[in-house]
């Protein structure tokens, strides 16, 4: 099992991360950052596999995978 943090200060909704995760993991959310953007959260924790895929693919740095019990 994962964990994935958002840092929704760095987030400026580009949606590459929810484009590219496998598994539908991720969303855009309905609150916005002091940047005016909505960031990204994470919707079906259940359902992610850890393949890091959100995180590589972020420009900004604004996503974080934890593999739990690693």
């Amino acid at each position: 099992m994962a964990k994935i943090e958002i840092i929704a200060e760095r987030c400026k909704s580009c949606q590459y991360c929810i484009k590219f995760c496998p598994k539908g993991v991720l969303a855009v959310g309905e609150k916005l950052n002091s940047k005016g953007y909505e960031y990204v959260v994470p919707v079906h924790m259940e359902a992610c596999i850890g393949c890091c895929q959100c995180a590589r693919i972020c420009p900004d740095g604004a996503v974080e995978v934890y593999k739990e019990g690693a």
